[in-house]
């Protein structure tokens, strides 16, 4: 019998030796193969156990890494590479409070005098990822200044003043729960999968077969997510599939807190053809009307599916903008923004007259029933719109063009932010002509001032890169402008970058045409 138990202790050393040794290896499978095991024979040995915990992180199985953790610390609650290793896998769920309170309890053992520096290094992240994720505080102004180099920001997770309700454009959408001015912070959210490849310059075979197999990798990074979190699951099943818009539940916006428990949680049947559906519905193109990519993914055309994002609806007069760093997004208001209004993105090009917009909208599969589409709807059935219209078609003169709208206008009694909408749908013949100081100095006074038509248009469509450009070309062409001039600039800047660029950055940005 002694024999018997020696033998087994021997067995029991190769399997232990066996796995360690296809851990170092860095064969994480295999490895968690080998120690499930040995845990199966031997329950209460705290090394397997946290040493599983490594590998499954490393395969991004968190939810298991995690129980392993906690089955390990419920031996021993101090055991310092266990709270170093589930400290990492919370902070990589950014669950950042509870990184912290892991990284502080694994300080006061006397193994961190060895890693002491690494483990400052993951506290002093918490501690800035956790002040980010409760204030909002996020800051990308060296990164910019500095040309985009090096790695991107790390950036938390973030979420606004927002909250999910019925939409009266489409199904549900986000919602303001306070006044925000132009710039301010919505949420910011990593992806749960993104693909980016570099498309040909020509548009044939080639471009949709390196589409096609970009998708196809897409949606099996989506599947694989889904398969091994619970939370990235059910969030994923919350979305909409297209279907049944009216009728599909309204999610508190605290279910999409990293913070919040998987207890509770469903892992309903998620087949294939309800993935495509809402990959379809909800998924993201970072180069994008209202988007701007920053850094080196700025040379590759990529895609995302970003979840609370999915959430925002599309309107002709929208009032957000998004940047995307790295594999994350920034949501910011692109102007100023009621509490109660429905935070909106322009998923096509809004700087076009109404008939080109509905027929862009009728490509997304939807019809555009916003205000600003029901205004212009009514005003261009006016024979002198139209005649406008086909006027620039043939090469009539800017000037003249824009006279005439700004005259039709006065006389139709058109005001206030109708006249902003006018003008965006306009927009390409007012910057032609404000591009020309020929045709400046021939109309005078006769057309409005860039000024005038830049302040209606940000007020109706908010923010874009175009009427800053304008702008910055009136104001150099005037010899610079005064302080209330920069300051209209910056608020313009602010509305399509955010305030996560600060001043000297912001200068950086605009200098650099981006």
């Amino acid at each position: 019998m002694k024999e018997d138990l020696e033998m087994g202790e021997e067995l029991m050393q190769q399997l232990r030796s066996r796995a360690t040794e296809l851990l170092l290896r860095e064969e994480w499978n295999e490895s968690v193969q080998a120690y499930s095991h040995f845990i199966s024979l031997c329950q209460h040995h705290i090394s397997p156990l946290s040493n599983r915990a490594e590998a499954r992180s490393r395969l991004r199985d968190l939810a298991n890494a995690l129980q392993d953790c906690d089955g390990a610390l419920e031996i021993e609650g101090t055991h310092f590479k266990t709270l170093l290793c589930k400290g990492k896998i919370l902070l990589g769920l950014n669950r950042y409070s509870l990184a912290l309170d892991c990284f502080k309890a694994a300080l006061l053992d006397p193994q961190a005098g060895l890693k002491c520096g690494a483990l400052e290094g993951y506290l002093e992240r918490c501690k800035k990822l956790e002040h980010q994720s409760r204030t909002g505080a996020f800051d990308l102004s060296d990164w910019v200044v500095n040309g985009f180099r090096g790695k991107f920001p790390e950036l938390a997770e973030y979420i606004g003043a927002v909250q999910i309700m019925k939409s009266e454009i489409s199904g549900r959408g986000l919602f303001a729960t306070k006044n925000v001015d132009a710039g301010t912070l919505v949420l910011v959210t990593k992806a749960i999968a993104t693909e980016r490849c570099i498309l040909p310059e020509q548009n044939d075979d080639s471009a949709d077969n390196i589409q096609l197999v970009m998708w196809k990798n897409f949606i099996d990074k989506v599947v694989e997510s889904a398969s091994k979190c619970k939370r990235l699951h059910h969030l994923i099943s919350v979305l909409s599939n297209g279907e049944d818009e009216d009728v599909l539940e309204v999610p508190d916006v605290n279910l999409f807190r990293p913070e919040t428990e998987e207890s509770g949680l469903s892992m309903g049947k998620l087949d294939m053809g309800k993935i495509l559906s809402i990959l379809d519905v909800n998924s993201l193109v970072e180069d994008a009307t209202s988007a701007k990519v920053l850094g080196k993914n700025s040379d590759y055309y990529g895609v995302g599916l970003w979840i609370l994002p999915a959430f925002i609806n599309h309107s002709c007069n929208p009032n957000a903008r998004r940047l995307h760093v790295g594999d994350h997004v920034i949501v910011h208001a692109s102007r100023d923004v009621k509490a109660g209004e429905e935070i909106t993105f322009a998923y096509f090009d809004v700087l076009s007259p109404w008939r080109k917009r509905k027929d862009m909208a009728k490509t997304w599969g939807f019809q555009c029933n916003c205000k600003r589409c029901k205004f212009e709807e009514q005003i261009c059935s006016k024979m002198e719109i139209q005649e406008i219209q086909m006027g620039l078609e043939r090469g009539l003169d800017m000037g003249d063009a824009i006279y005439r709208l700004e005259e039709g206008m006065r006389r139709w009694m058109v005001r206030g932010k109708e006249k902003g909408y006018l003008r965006a749908s306009f927009w390409a013949a007012y910057s032609e002509a404000y591009e020309s100081e020929k045709t400046v100095r021939r109309w005078g006074r006769r057309i409005p001032a860039v000024e005038a038509v830049v302040d209606s248009v940000l007020e109706a469509v908010g923010s874009d890169e175009r009427v800053l450009k304008a702008f910055m070309a009136g104001l150099k062409r005037s010899g610079g402008g005064g302080v209330v001039e920069i300051e209209r600039a910056m608020k313009l800047a602010r509305g399509v970058y955010g305030k996560v660029v600060k001043k000297q950055a912001m200068r950086t940005l605009i200098s650099l045409g981006y």
